[in-house]
């Protein structure tokens, strides 16, 4: 099982390499921050249905697509909290940079853009969380704890979005931050994944979130404060993983004979 995800992981970075060279070639930004190396959103998809395919032939790769529709496996908590947390972690960023006397400009974004920006989102984190969550998070799962999937998916993410952050010229310290950020926000889609129904629908729409929340903090990201995400972030992962340490503790305690 871990030698099906490292691979994955490897053919992941192997697909990624012509997009990361039309990056290096063209310096076009598709969105804001976004240069044409992003169009390597199709590798993962693509990366973990070749291993599919492989492993189960046809059937067992339209099985896997499916898991991008899945969204009826997740309970209502699933929803608010893949829906509801970046909104409300970028809202408590930009409370946090008022009360330290920056001021923000006013959302300016029209509504009909949003969510097109949304429905765009969605579509490039499904192409991404197919091969994240769909593929690598499912195996590693059985082995492993959430902390410690969450860590190595969100380890490797981070690496493969390394080059592309450079073609838009981020800085190192910046990347610094915006990988540590990163990572917990992999640990939370893990989380949500692991508990909430193994949902790669969820896990699409929280990716999605994430980039509209972003792309939505003034002005198209101009204000964003990767250090101060990441702290706010951290805060949310240990509440997160405390909760899911009682949830654990209570079930263990359900499972346990009680004595007579």
């Amino acid at each position: 099982m871990r030698l099906a995800v490292a691979q994955f992981l490897v053919l992941v970075f192997l697909l990624s390499a012509p997009f990361w060279a039309l990056g290096y070639w063209w310096d076009v930004q598709l969105l804001p921050g976004l240069p044409l190396s992003a169009f390597m959103v199709v590798c993962p998809s693509a990366a973990a249905a070749i291993m599919v395919l492989r492993e189960g032939g046809a059937a067992a790769l339209w099985r896997f697509l499916a898991q991008a529709f899945d969204f009826q496996r997740m309970p209502g908590w699933a929803w608010l909290a893949a829906l509801g947390v970046m909104p409300c972690v970028m809202l408590v960023c930009a409370w946090l940079q008022a009360i330290g006397g920056k001021e923000l400009p006013a959302f300016t974004g029209e509504w009909g853009q949003s969510l097109a920006l949304f429905l765009l989102f969605l579509v490039a984190a499904t192409l991404e969380e197919l091969g994240w969550t769909g593929y690598a998070t499912r195996r590693l799962l059985g082995r492993c704890s959430t902390l410690a999937t969450g860590l190595l998916v969100g380890g490797i993410a981070v690496a493969w979005h390394v080059i592309p952050l450079l073609q838009v010229e981020r800085s190192w310290d910046w990347i610094g931050w915006w990988a540590l950020g990163t990572l917990l926000r992999r640990l939370l889609i893990v989380l949500i994944y692991a508990r909430g129904g193994c949902s790669v629908f969820g896990a699409s729409l929280f990716h999605a979130m994430s980039n509209l929340s972003w792309m939505l903090y003034p002005v198209i990201g101009s204000h964003y404060d990767p250090m101060l995400t990441a702290t706010v972030l951290g805060a949310c992962a240990c509440i997160a993983l405390g909760a899911d340490a009682l949830v654990r503790q209570r079930q263990a305690r359900g499972r346990s004979p009680v004595a007579g």
